[in-house]
């Protein structure tokens, strides 16, 4: 049994389905549990319309299970307000999407600040310090002050990690990250979240069709038609 301590995320019988007015609910996610460990990196592979988007939308509270537990750092979610939901979602969760999602209008350093200004509109010294740094260590230190037009769709990619881990968070959730990437930029993604993945013990959940870089995770959940079919763990 796993060290409750060690338990970042935690899902128990997770079931989705969508209700429709002029037919019967259709279902997701059929009784999905996985209980993720403090460092660890997954992968969760499988076919479109298999529900890996749903699964990941709840995995970051941004849609809630039709029945089910699911449980970040020892809280059940269910019983949050929407308010306290996106607290979680800024301190607890980063997000890393195919589309990075980045300020058109703002710098380097000021995108990946975004989420540490949602208490008071100014972010923290220590905040502006750890961005600076993080994007030191990505290869960006040299391009605080870009805007995004003027990066490469690598570097840009790079800027959203840096952003999805400004506040520390428990958990990282990265939504096909590499998929909008050519070959060579891909793999270097993949590399830095591996990294960033050992060295800072950062809990990693990949949605990916790439199989070079599931391939790179500790293990792989296959989702096929709502539920795991089967798992690879893999140990170095």
């Amino acid at each position: 049994m796993a060290d409750d301590n060690a338990v970042v995320l935690r899902l128990e019988a997770v079931h989705k389905q969508y209700q429709s007015s002029d037919r019967d609910p259709v279902p997701v996610l059929k009784g999905i549990s996985l209980t993720v460990n403090r460092g660890d990196s997954i992968a969760i592979v499988g076919p479109s319309g298999s529900g890996k988007s749903t699964l990941l939308n709840i995995l970051g509270s941004l849609d809630s299970p039709t029945s089910g537990s699911i449980q970040l750092d020892g809280q059940e979610l269910a019983n949050l307000s929407e308010q306290e939901l996106a607290a979680v979602r800024n301190k607890k969760i980063g997000f890393i999407f195919q589309s990075h999602h980045l300020l058109p209008q703002c710098s380097v350093l000021e995108n990946v600040l975004v989420p540490t200004l949602a208490e008071n509109g100014k972010a923290p010294v220590d905040a502006v310090e750890r961005a600076q740094q993080l994007l030191e260590r990505v290869g960006l230190g040299h391009r605080l002050t870009h805007r995004p037009a003027h990066l490469s769709g690598g570097e840009c990619q790079r800027v959203a990690v840096v952003r999805a881990l400004i506040n520390q968070p428990s958990l990282i959730l990265a939504d096909e990250p590499t998929g909008a990437l050519d070959r060579s930029t891909a793999e270097s993604l993949a590399e830095l979240l591996v990294e960033l993945n050992r060295d800072d013990q950062a809990t990693l959940i990949v949605v990916t069709h790439s199989a070079e870089l599931a391939a790179k995770m500790g293990a792989t959940h296959h989702l096929q038609d709502g539920t795991f079919a089967d798992n690879t763990n893999r140990s170095d």
